[in-house]
């Protein structure tokens, strides 16, 4: 496409965004905004987003989408859960910290697993019940997706490298499907995935300063 092609596209898109889309946006904006600040609220503020885009996906037959939000929202209350558990001294119990090499290890398994069941299930069901899934980028997406809320839950650094591959990905890919104001809205998370990188890592430095 060139950019002429592109602008078209990007107004026809807006056009026909609806209001639902830009009330999910919102929140979903208002929840990476929180979990950079580490603030407990990311989860019910993120509950709104991902019910509010199970919707739109389902609606849009967009399956894998679907799943994704459907998971984000059972690790959102997971991550709740973790987030509020305090010890004795009413010291939370899980803080921001980096990954070792054994927990790395890890997270790439629970990628690749992820990918690569998501790639086969949406392969299979795109002829028939999800014409709009593109299984590669579609797997690609939900996996690092997948990854990062995981780690998020567990306050771990890494969790926005996965959060930063998976706006990049979704991108175009929502712009492909026709969710255009979407794909807009990955641009801003992008944006705001690095700014919680440098933020989360300034602090997982300050608890391994206070830890010694």
């Amino acid at each position: 496409m060139d950019p002429s092609e592109i602008l078209h596209a990007f107004i026809e898109g807006m056009k026909t965004t609806t209001w639902l889309e830009y009330v999910g946006v919102f929140f979903g904006i208002a929840s990476v905004w929180l979990s950079r600040k580490e603030n407990i609220l990311v989860y019910p503020i993120g509950l709104i987003n991902t019910i509010i885009y199970i919707y739109i996906s389902f609606k849009g037959s967009l399956l894998g989408e679907a799943t994704v939000n459907l998971y984000y929202t059972i690790m959102s209350i997971y991550g709740w859960m973790l987030w509020t558990r305090k010890d004795r001294q009413q010291h939370h119990v899980v803080v921001i910290t980096w990954s070792n090499k054994k927990e790395w290890i890890n997270e790439l398994l629970f990628f690749s697993a992820f990918y690569i069941a998501i790639y086969v299930a949406l392969t299979y069901l795109k002829k028939d019940f999800a014409p709009g899934a593109i299984p590669w980028a579609d797997a690609f997406a939900s996996a690092t997706a997948f990854t990062g809320m995981w780690l998020m839950a567990k306050k771990k650094v890494e969790s926005w490298y996965w959060w930063i591959a998976t706006n990049i990905a979704s991108i175009p890919l929502y712009f492909v499907k026709h969710y255009v104001f979407t794909s807009v809205y990955y641009v801003v998370l992008l944006i705001m995935a690095v700014w919680g990188l440098l933020e989360w890592m300034r602090r997982a430095n300050k608890e391994k300063i206070l830890i010694k």
